[in-house]
């Protein structure tokens, strides 16, 4: 029975490090962006928290080895799970100043080492107990080191695929914990040697106490926030302040709209809607990145024939609960945007690509080979609309997308939504084989606001200066180190956008 529960803790923790791994990003995503940054921080410190683990571990288990202390560092591992809701709003708050590099790694290792250190001792230790004799150390060694590995790829697959998008951060957390906890509890039980040692009820009270604690995953009331949903891709939230509906996905803001009008109020909006004026009479087009569906209603009104593609199903759910996407409005593929310009045989007039945000630039959509799929997906004279946000009009990311574009593209324009030449904002890309030049004037029933923004943007349009600038290949793509500088910069912004409290 010893050497059946032995394995089964070493199985069970095994599992606990991957799943604490994956967790990390919807912990620590909303705040900087499921980026580049994040999970190499979240591999560092996982990595890190192991090798300090195995290496106690082992020193430790040849002084005393017992499987009552072996548990009793499993149950550690398991209250400081409980806790990390309890502890992230503090500990971001520590790591703010640092910057966002410092920041991410600082508050990963802050909530995360200490349990995955924990979690580290156990395979040695476990060796420690299990090996008979110096004949079948290896052996013993192998086995055990095998058995956390297929924990950790069975916690691999149920955290991405089945326990975040079906439980939610908050409650998977409270599972890992109190599973590691309650394995304990089962060797208090199974093992005579465990009953004599008193910390058992003391041990559950406190796991009690902390999941007791823990914050409720619906939205407060009069927090501002109508919902929060998680599917494998992000953490969606749907936030009302200012008198206006938000869609935030992973902490950056994708939509905004007026509430009782579904009527977008992101000025980038307004300024891809001036890529209808390319065409004398409504035709085909396809949004990349569905968001909130402000493009697609705004296309679908003015008499376009729209098709979407979206890769997350929550989203798409989301855009149809909470800002009024009807499915007459426009036909939603549930897809990569990419696979689907491979297998399409359609061909459309505009193609709109609004799948990027601030901390998040899915690097396969912006390469030369995306732009050359695209490219033959455009009807003879179509045009594409690229939505990106960028520091200033002139910055690189600018530039090396235009570079880019140029690859495919005789003639590539950008649209500034905003005033300041070196201010962050959206900029929005036109490419086209032909002249981009205005066929018809701007309508005048547009809302003034939107009307503004598309006079602005096309009164200030400019030919990026791509002399030198690097072109992005599916071999070569830094994207991920550049948006570091709009991922700090925005977040920057949206804490002061929105009131304490509020939708954080």
């Amino acid at each position: 029975m010893a050497a059946l529960y032995l394995s089964l803790l070493v199985f069970v923790s095994g599992g606990a490090v991957l799943a604490l791994e994956i967790v990390g990003t919807r912990v620590l995503g909303p705040f900087y962006g499921v980026s580049l940054f994040l999970w190499s921080a979240l591999i560092t410190v996982t990595l890190a928290a192991l090798s300090v683990g195995y290496a106690v571990g082992g020193r430790w288990a040849d002084r005393t080895a017992s499987i009552g202390r072996l548990a009793g560092v499993v149950a550690a591992a398991g209250l400081w799970t409980l806790f990390i809701p309890l502890l992230q709003r503090p500990v971001l708050l520590v790591a703010e100043p640092f910057g966002l590099r410092v920041a991410v790694l600082v508050a990963a290792f802050l909530l995360f080492a200490p349990p995955l250190t924990l979690l580290g001792m156990v395979s040695p230790y476990a060796i420690r107990l299990r090996a008979s004799s110096l004949g079948v150390v290896g052996r013993t060694a192998g086995n055990l080191y095998a058995l956390s590995t297929l924990g950790s790829v069975a916690a691999a697959l149920l955290t991405g695929f089945v326990l975040i998008p079906n439980v939610g951060v908050g409650r998977l957390l409270q599972l890992i914990g109190l599973t590691l906890i309650a394995l304990v509890a089962a060797g208090f039980v199974l093992d005579p040697k465990m009953r004599t040692r008193p910390a058992l009820p003391g041990l559950l009270v406190v796991a009690g106490l902390a999941a007791g604690a823990l914050p409720s995953p619906s939205p407060a009331t009069g927090s501002g926030v109508v919902a929060i949903r998680h599917s494998p891709y992000a953490e969606i939230r749907v936030v009302d302040a200012r008198q206006l509906r938000h869609l935030l996905i992973d902490g950056g803001v994708h939509t905004i709209v007026a509430p009782d009008s579904w009527e977008s109020r992101y000025p980038y909006a307004a300024v891809v809607g001036l890529a209808r004026h390319f065409f004398d009479s409504p035709g085909r087009m396809l949004l990349v990145g569905l968001g909130g569906g402000s493009v697609v209603k705004d296309f679908a009104a003015h008499g376009w024939d729209v098709e979407a593609v979206e890769i997350d199903p929550v989203v798409v759910e989301v855009a149809r609960e909470y800002f009024g996407l009807e499915p007459s409005e426009g036909r939603v593929h549930v897809q990569d945007g990419r696979r689907f310009l491979v297998d399409t045989p359609s061909r459309y007039d505009l193609i709109v690509m609004d799948a990027f945000g601030s901390s998040s630039i899915p690097f396969h959509l912006v390469t030369q080979e995306s732009f050359g799929l695209v490219a033959s997906r455009l009807a003879t004279d179509g045009v594409l609309a690229l939505n990106i946000e960028s520091p200033g009009w002139d910055s690189r990311i600018v530039r090396s997308f235009a570079a880019t574009l140029e690859t495919q593209f005789a003639h590539v324009l950008a649209l500034p939504t905003f005033r300041s030449p070196q201010q962050l904002g959206n900029i929005v890309l036109l490419a086209s084989q032909r002249e981009l030049v205005l066929r018809r004037p701007l309508e005048r029933n547009l809302a003034r606001g939107a009307r503004r923004h598309r006079i602005f943007a096309w009164d200030n349009r400019i030919e990026p200066e791509t002399t030198g600038a690097p072109r992005l290949t599916d071999d070569l793509n830094p994207v991920d180190v550049w948006s570091e500088r709009i991922n700090l910069e925005a977040r920057k912004g949206l804490h002061e956008y929105f009131e304490e409290g509020v939708g954080w």
